[in-house]
This record gives structure tokens, sequence and C-alpha cells, in this order.
């Protein structure tokens, strides 16, 4: 019984680190950038958009193809560094579990 209560006792503080994480995931941020930083982006959190600067030299009238295109590229930018920057909190707080596949249980990174 000695050994059920400890496994109790580690599962619920793996819980708790992983509310730890969730929480800090929210107040992540990340900034991307295109075309050699004409277009940056700021996302927060999950991915919702916080900033977007745009250089004046791109708002040019028959150009905003060019435009579009480097606003998704920027997004993908810091996407792509928010992405990382949450895998890292979740493998931080998931510990030896991380990378672990064990069924019933979600994939923990």
């Amino acid at each position: 019984m000695k050994d059920l209560n400890a496994l109790m006792q580690q599962a619920q503080a793996m819980q708790q680190k992983l509310q730890d994480a969730q929480a800090k995931m929210a107040e992540t941020t990340a900034s991307g950038s295109s075309g050699g930083g004409l277009v940056t982006m700021d996302l927060k959190g999950p991915g919702e958009v916080t900033r977007v600067v745009i250089d004046d030299s791109l708002m040019v009238p028959g150009e905003t193809e060019i435009l579009a295109d480097l606003i998704v590229a920027a997004h993908a930018d810091a996407k792509r560094k928010l992405d990382e920057a949450n895998g890292a909190l979740m493998r931080e707080a998931a510990g030896p579990m991380a990378g672990m596949n064990i069924p019933g249980m979600p994939k923990l990174f």
C-alpha cells in the first residue's frame, strides 16, 4: 500500500507541474519576422497575435501579394518559436515521463 500512496503522490505532483507549465505556456510570447525584418509579428500563448509591424516601404499599391506572403512567413516563424518554447516547458514539466508513450495517457512531447 505504501508504494501505491507514493505513486499517487508522484502522479499528483506531475499533474501540478503540468498545470503550472500550461499556465506558463499561456503567457509565453515569441516574435517572428520575414523579409529581413520588414514584417514582424508577436504571438502569445496558444498562438494569439498580439502585434504586427509592417515597414512603410511595403505599403505600395499593387504589392499586396508580397505583403500577404511576408505576413504569413512572419507568423510561421513566430509560431515555430512559440511551439519550441512551449515544448520545452512541457518537457521540463514532464521530466522523466517526457517522450514516453503510455497507453491511455496523452503523449508528453
